[in-house]
């Protein structure tokens, strides 16, 4: 019996004009999907503001992988637009097997003819709505809802998520199949090479976090924490604070507390970096620190570990399940600010180990057979 290759295609168009995680896992996907004999071809469906950043900031070049780039103005309503009209069509052209939604949107089921799938990356619209603000929040649960509810099956970046899903909105489990896969982590192919944005010369020591500028990422928390530990005498004032994110709802504020505690030449914004850029971060800085309050998975943390950067963040279940115990971990209950400058402290002064046993649950290897998997038994049933 001759099995048929997939053709996947999966839908990337995204706001963001600069690297974000949902746009890495995509590519992620496409990199995944492209080394395995099952697949034929994996066509990624981007903005054509996305599509400089896709090109030189991923490794895509895979004669699997076709990238296809929308022209349409970068509004909410255009690309809302575009998924629930454009996409219809441009599937019914192309004819793939699987469709894998790289994030939720709003869309009509019975207008593909292909199994659509979509990823859940995080239930933040009903666990975070300061995220979003008022009424914006009351669309991204309206879409988020919209999207669970049309699709063939779930894809949940982590059982955290998947338990967050089953709480928030316990009708998923209902009409959909959900399967747990992990981001993949893999820098095997990635040359280290300082970030451009931090010049030549710099060589000063550095923390680093790596998170967008949202309320539940806690960086406010962060950037107290580390003056504090200037101010107590525990940190060198040459050790930086390296913050790596695209701009969000706090960057403002962020931006006004570096300022009110004179830590303008201290405190670096960066966003925007490439992979052999991030890679050269987490091996290079003293500490990884992620104050998180939640996440659906939280792709730095595990990052930073598979690089063996030393590691603090915050005791959330989802740090628990994806860091284990490799991280040092501080409680955000009752004094978070002098939990997490301890615990700061305390791991800066622990010997570091250079090596870290790979964890195989973020492998290529691995999250490709799961995606294969979970592909396959759409397939089937709807052969």
């Amino acid at each position: 019996m001759v099995v048929q290759k997939m053709n996947v295609l999966i839908p990337a168009l995204h706001r963001p004009s600069k690297p974000t995680g949902v746009c890495r896992h995509a590519a992620n996907l496409a990199q995944c999907l492209a080394d395995s004999d099952s697949v034929n071809s994996v066509i990624l469906i981007i903005g054509c503001w996305q599509k400089d950043y896709f090109e030189s900031s991923f490794s895509l070049d895979s004669p699997k992988i076709k990238l296809f780039d929308i022209d349409i103005k970068n509004s909410s309503v255009s690309r809302n637009l575009w998924f629930m009209l454009g996409l219809p069509r441009l599937a019914q052209k192309i004819k793939p097997d699987i469709i894998h939604m790289s994030f939720p949107f709003p869309f009509v089921r019975r207008w593909f003819s292909a199994p659509v799938l979509a990823t859940i990356h995080d239930l933040y619209p009903y666990e975070s709505p300061e995220n979003f603000g008022y009424p914006q929040v009351w669309f991204n649960q309206l879409f988020l809802q919209q999207c669970i509810r049309q699709s063939n099956g779930l894809v949940c970046v982590s059982k955290y998520t998947e338990d967050s899903l089953k709480y928030y909105l316990p009708q998923a489990q209902e009409n959909n199949s959900i399967s747990v896969i992990y981001n993949v982590v893999d820098f095997e192919d990635i040359k280290s090479e300082k970030p451009k944005a931090l010049g030549d010369t710099f060589d000063a020591p550095f923390i680093l976090s790596v998170a967008q500028h949202r309320k539940n990422k806690n960086l406010d928390l962060l950037i107290q924490a580390y003056d504090k530990l200037i101010q107590d005498g525990q940190l060198s004032f040459k050790t930086q604070l390296l913050l790596v994110g695209s701009s969000g709802p706090e960057t403002e504020s962020l931006h006004e507390l570096v300022q009110k505690l004179n830590l303008v030449e201290q405190v670096q914004f960066l966003s925007g970096l490439e992979d052999q850029e991030l890679r050269w971060l987490y091996e290079s800085a003293e500490l990884f620190v992620i104050p998180s309050s939640t996440e659906g998975f939280c792709l730095p943390l595990v990052e930073a570990l598979a690089l063996a950067c030393p590691t603090v963040c915050s005791d959330i279940p989802i740090f628990r399940e994806v860091g284990d115990l490799q991280c040092r971990y501080f409680q955000l209950e009752q004094d978070a600010l002098h939990n997490l400058a301890g615990a700061i402290a305390a791991e800066l002064s622990c010997p570091t180990f250079s090596e870290r046993e790979a964890d195989s649950r973020f492998s290529k290897t691995e999250i490709t057979r799961q995606l294969l998997s979970f592909y396959t038994s759409f397939r089937e049933h709807q052969n």
